[in-house]
């Protein structure tokens, strides 16, 4: 006798996955499931709970790239599973990497010898190459010291206040001081003078941004040069410069060859770049280049050799995959110099174009500068009656994701929305953001006095405020804003929370 079951009770073959149990009933969200289901229902389900991510292309926060040639997807599926670690079994891959390095040291101006290797290392983005720089340092620092028999566990790290997280990361991570110069109005980067006045014999290095973060504009790498020359002979230290050119470094040498930023400056020691920004990589790939082999401390280099053969390795994970490497390699010699030059000026010229539409509406001052990482970083003119937040907030439902937040300290007054340009940003993308940037004004224009609410309260917020004997005591623009921005946050924090109270996520 012959014992069968039928397709609804064990749906082993799903003919339509949407009719299936799989589909129509939850699955366990924190617990792995104890039976299996078909791959086609498991492929389904996720697919449609990643239709409500935001779309990538739109994402207009990300410095990151989110397209790539068709050709070079290919071979990115074809290497996914290559580890890169196993330079041995994968000599090819790893031979590009070394490609990769060398041609990004002779872009950024590394001293090389002819034939002479480049030293640096392919990493996962530019928060791990800004940690093993920054562990150079810190090992050069400490061995100079002890040679000189002098204290050396109070290392600092100087840098401005507009730093990415990462630079917080490896002071706190690697027990090293981050001495922060503080921004001002109309100022948004480090002042290289200030910097300066904060080295002393302590100081391992001194961070420069090329590309801030937050309006996109380059510090001076030149003039904190000749500064910090000038102390070093008055003082007798050696205090070198790493430049952190995540966002800059594939930008500067193409459509700024002139700007003194790299190993033309003697004091430069080490370069960051993200392969996965403006090196039109997708998301994975950094770089760290050294200018000689005498500035990475040979005891930080590890040799292994149970995948094969002598492996020196420098990094602070240890697999990882060789797809993003070869990427790298596709868009170098695919592209070439001339090819990120014009990538760099379309980019440049989206954003002026974004930039003047956004100055039309007459409502708006540009923060960010046109010399520097194309991206268009502004602010209202009049806070009165709603502000950043809520802009950003609206433009979600027309599909667009513009980050609006505040500066960092002495500036943490000033709110800005900020608009990445990147390749694959059209002319007509920037001119319907335009559009609809109008739209959400002439909306929040037809709002009444602007009201603030939360689960728990609701606050109108205005520009005059009552006393206690009853009397209106008229607030500055500054009090103002500053009070608006404070609210908001607030509402943005206790939103966070019931979501994730929701979601039952930490």
């Amino acid at each position: 006798m012959v014992l069968s079951k039928t397709a609804s009770e064990s749906d082993v073959s799903v003919h339509s996955t949407f009719a299936s149990r799989y589909v129509r009933t939850s699955l366990p969200r924190f617990k792995m499931p104890e039976e299996s289901i078909p791959k086609e229902a498991a492929y389904q389900i996720i697919n449609d709970e990643l239709m409500l991510d935001g779309n990538p292309r739109l994402n207009l926060a990300s410095f990151v790239t989110t397209w790539m040639e068709p050709e070079c997807d290919k071979l990115i599926m074809a290497a996914i599973n290559k580890n890169y670690v196993d330079m041995d079994e994968y000599p090819v891959t790893t031979e590009l990497q070394n490609r990769c390095v060398n041609m990004i040291a002779h872009l950024f101006n590394a001293p090389l010898q002819d034939s002479e290797a480049a030293i640096g290392v392919g990493t996962v983005g530019s928060s791990e190459a800004i940690m093993l720089a920054g562990l150079a340092f810190k090992r050069k620092w400490q061995n100079r010291r002890k040679e000189e028999g002098k204290p050396f566990d109070k290392p600092n790290i100087v840098t401005g206040a507009n730093v990415q997280v990462c630079w917080e990361k490896f002071a706190r991570y690697f027990e090293v001081e981050l001495k922060e110069v503080k921004l001002r109005d109309g100022y948004y980067v480090m002042d290289p003078e200030k910097a300066v006045e904060l080295v002393d014999e302590n100081t391992i290095c001194v961070a420069a941004i090329l590309g801030s973060t937050l309006n996109g504009e380059f510090e001076d790498v030149k003039r904190l040069n000749d500064l910090l020359i000038e102390k070093n002979k008055q003082t007798g230290w050696d205090t070198p410069i790493h430049v952190d050119a995540a966002s800059g470094g594939f930008i500067a040498p193409f459509i700024y060859p002139e700007l003194e930023w790299d190993f033309r400056l003697p004091l430069v020691k080490s370069i960051n770049v993200s392969g996965h920004k403006y090196g039109l990589v997708y998301a994975g790939i950094g770089w760290v280049i050294w200018r000689s082999k005498e500035d990475l401390p040979e005891e930080l280099i590890f040799h292994i050799n149970y995948l094969g053969a002598d492996q020196p390795t420098f990094t602070l994970n240890f697999s990882k995959g060789s797809s993003q490497v070869i990427a790298q390699y596709y868009q170098l010699i695919r592209l070439g110099y001339e090819g990120y030059r014009n990538v760099m000026e379309n980019c440049r010229d989206n954003m002026l174009v974004l930039k003047e539409g956004l100055e039309k509406t007459g409502r708006f001052e540009i923060v960010s500068k046109d010399n520097g990482v194309p991206l268009v970083a502004f602010t209202l003119k009049d806070h009165t009656h709603f502000d950043e937040f809520q802009i950003s907030d609206l433009l979600r439902r027309f599909g667009w994701i513009v980050p609006a937040y505040t500066m960092p300290p002495d500036a943490q007054h000033v709110t800005v929305l900020r608009v990445v340009i990147r390749e694959d940003f059209s002319r007509t993308l920037a001119e319907r953001l335009v559009a609809d940037v109008e739209k959400v004004l002439h909306e929040l224009d037809s709002l009444p006095a602007r009201v603030i609410s939360s689960t728990s309260t609701t606050v109108t917020v205005t520009a005059e405020t009552a006393n206690n004997n009853g009397k209106v005591v008229k607030k500055s623009a500054l009090e103002t804003q500053r009070e608006i921005t404070a609210l908001w946050k607030k509402f943005v924090l206790e939103r966070k929370k019931m979501n994730d109270k929701m979601n039952g996520v930490c």
